[in-house]
């Protein structure tokens, strides 16, 4: 019995930094995102031009690597094809942490400090929109700086959500996102970024978030394996997406930490 308590204690611990209505009343009292929303001077580890640079390559990889009848072996191919270009390759394998579930993991090279390691998928919320009934139980709602938020729950309402705007945004025979991170064989390696976990005092974070819109420039072909996409159709602001960079180098069979209140605007 208090095992059990321990653990919902833990899940609860976790998961009230997603739920919205726990944000919208406990974000002012957290002077850790204060400090964060206010220093809108502090460095980026990555500038958006390199992070549009590490896409572009990864995705340039992958659209002309042919892995349609690679059969099992296409997610190999997929990590093999990240790690030639990046230097390192990630998945999402059981957590490190007690009861965590899931997590990232540097399964392949090593991931050099300051370097773009993951993206965190979803559906794009704008701050008027509504999420509520998307976040109750729901540890996946990342909330940006400016009230933005993400949902990437691959389950339930959230991804019925997610593939019915995905479907809806298409321009002529171009895709403009990605709905392979809804699967447990992503098209896009680095779509995973979900399932990091939240540090500790025995775990510190090695990777911290950063708030990245994609520029109208970004290559009408390579928007296939974006996997964000906006709730509402008519919004006229860049796409949001959040990356994860690493903080230091991260070796191979490393799990990926982040700060769930430590974003880069």
């Amino acid at each position: 019995m208090i095992n059990m308590i321990k653990a919902l204690a833990l899940r609860w611990k976790s998961y009230r930094h997603r739920f919205v209505p726990w944000i919208a009343l406990n974000l002012q009292k957290n002077e850790r995102t204060l400090r964060q929303v206010k220093d809108r001077s502090q460095d980026k580890l990555l500038q958006d031009e390199e992070v549009l640079g590490s896409l572009v390559c990864l995705f340039t990889q992958l659209l002309n690597h042919d892995l349609k009848n690679l059969g099992a072996n296409v997610a190999d191919e997929r990590s093999a094809v990240t790690r030639n270009t990046l230097g390192f390759s990630v998945a999402r394998e059981r957590s490190s942490l007690q009861f965590a579930g899931n997590g990232v993991f540097v399964t392949q090279g090593r991931a050099p400090r300051g370097t773009l390691v993951a993206m965190y998928p979803g559906t794009i919320y704008q701050a008027d929109e509504p999420i509520f009934f998307q976040s109750i139980r729901n540890p996946f709602i990342f909330r940006c700086i400016d009230g933005v938020l993400i949902d990437g729950n691959d389950r339930a309402i959230s991804k019925t959500v997610y593939r019915s705007c995905s479907g809806r945004d298409r321009l002529g025979p171009f895709l403009l996102s990605d709905c392979s991170w809804l699967t447990s064989d992503p098209v896009n390696p680095l779509a995973v970024g979900q399932y990091v976990n939240n540090c500790s005092n025995e775990k510190a974070a090695n990777v911290c978030y950063q708030e990245y819109d994609v520029p109208d420039a970004f290559p009408l072909e390579l928007r296939q394996f974006l996997p964000n996409v906006n709730y509402r159709a008519d919004t006229q602001r860049p796409l949001r997406c959040v990356v994860l960079v690493s903080l230091r180098d991260i070796n191979c069979g490393e799990e990926l930490f982040s700060n769930y209140y430590t974003i880069v605007h």
